[in-house]
């Protein structure tokens, strides 16, 4: 048991007002004078003592009172913690029913949005590993043992080591060598429709300085670069949401805009000013060349820019991956469990209201017998 509102328990105070009205109330004696006793000499009256009449209502009364009292400090009950399943995990990738075997202890779950469980397949996602064991742990109650299969090396760190609120059973699965990779081919670039002639003129001046003799290809409404092009866009605004998510998917888009915060610089001029930009989005890459695209832009007058946009768009992202082992989260200091709480409100107010009819029916017998 515990009270809500302590303050409340203060109303015990109103106990004083039946307490006086009783003593207020009581039957008066009246004193009637006898001729034959005028005579006599006049003694010292005894000390009378406090005395209640009708003391049963002045017991429902204060029990009422306290009721009252009781009711606004809000008292509620405590009970046990919940008891709470173990969960196991598994990233998309593994073979979830060979790691469960013939166990059935635990929910098995795919490490993927709305964690699913195995017997389904995981939708296909770019949510990395790391937040997403992050949502998960928000989601789960206090004290529920948490398993995870991964794979080795990990992908999809975010740069931080991984912090949860409860500690978690780390199990790396070791995947097959990657093949080697084979020499990238020449990409191309595909700039939306809007750019400017002059814009235009020098894109495809530098495509051909790669060494891609394709004319300089155009996007229509709404279409989105092939696998392997580079996206162009010219203009200085934010990216359109399907350029973002098809960045983030792995494409490459060459942008106007300001770079972001956090972006690396690819290219300096001869007196040392940034030219060139490039940072990771998602699985993808985002080289910012900010400015108007046209003559007054010293970026578009360096010599060593198309050299620098493909080095940057055929060089590999930078390394993601990292030995599962040496990423186990770590243990955050855990709240302290609030157990549950059952306000007694209702009942409370059903004991008030039969004590309340209670008072009524012993007040109205009360009155009756003193008109008797």
């Amino acid at each position: 048991m515990t009270l809500l509102l302590p303050l409340g328990l203060a109303a015990l105070a109103a106990w004083l007002l039946p307490l006086l009205i009783h003593l207020a109330r009581r039957h008066p004696y009246t004193p009637l004078d006898f001729a034959a006793l005028r005579w006599l000499r006049a003694q010292i009256r005894p000390r009378q003592r406090i005395r209640f009449d009708d003391w049963p209502l002045l017991l429902v009364r204060l029990l009422l009172l306290a009721a009252l009292a009781v009711l606004l400090a809000r008292p509620a009950l405590t009970g046990p913690a919940p008891v709470t399943s173990a969960w196991t995990v598994v990233a998309p990738g593994l073979d979830a029913m060979a790691l469960r075997g013939t166990r059935a202890d635990g929910n098995w779950h795919w490490l993927a949005p709305g964690f699913p469980p195995i017997e389904q397949a995981p939708a296909a996602s770019a949510a990395a590993l790391p937040s997403l064991l992050r949502e998960l742990d928000a989601q789960l109650p206090a004290g529920t043992a948490l398993t995870v299969h991964v794979p080795d090396p990990l992908p999809g760190l975010d740069g931080a080591r991984l912090q949860l609120s409860r500690e978690v059973q780390w199990r790396p699965q070791p995947l097959p060598a990657a093949p080697a990779r084979t020499a990238a081919a020449l990409p191309q670039l595909r700039v939306h429709g809007e750019a400017s002639r002059t814009a235009q003129h020098w894109l495809g001046a530098v495509q051909r300085a790669w060494g891609v003799q394709a004319p300089l290809a155009a996007l229509g409404a709404g279409t989105l670069p092939e696998q392997g092009e580079v996206g162009v866009w010219s203009r200085t605004d934010a990216l359109p949401a399907h350029w973002q998510a098809w960045l983030a998917e792995g494409g490459s888009v060459l942008t106007a805009a300001q770079p972001a915060a956090g972006a690396r610089i690819a290219l300096r001029s001869a007196d040392g000013t940034p030219l060139l930009w490039q940072q990771r989005v998602g699985q993808g890459r985002l080289l910012s060349l900010p400015g108007e695209w046209n003559a007054s832009n010293p970026a578009l007058r360096d010599a060593g820019l198309p050299r620098a946009l493909l080095l940057a768009v055929q060089a590999p992202l930078p390394p993601q991956l990292a030995d599962a082992r040496d990423h186990a989260p770590q243990t955050t200091a855990l709240p302290a469990p609030t157990p549950p709480l059952r306000e007694t409100t209702p009942w409370l107010l059903l004991v008030i209201v039969l004590l309340f009819a209670l008072e009524r029916w012993m007040a109205s017998s009360a009155r009756r017998r003193a008109s008797a």
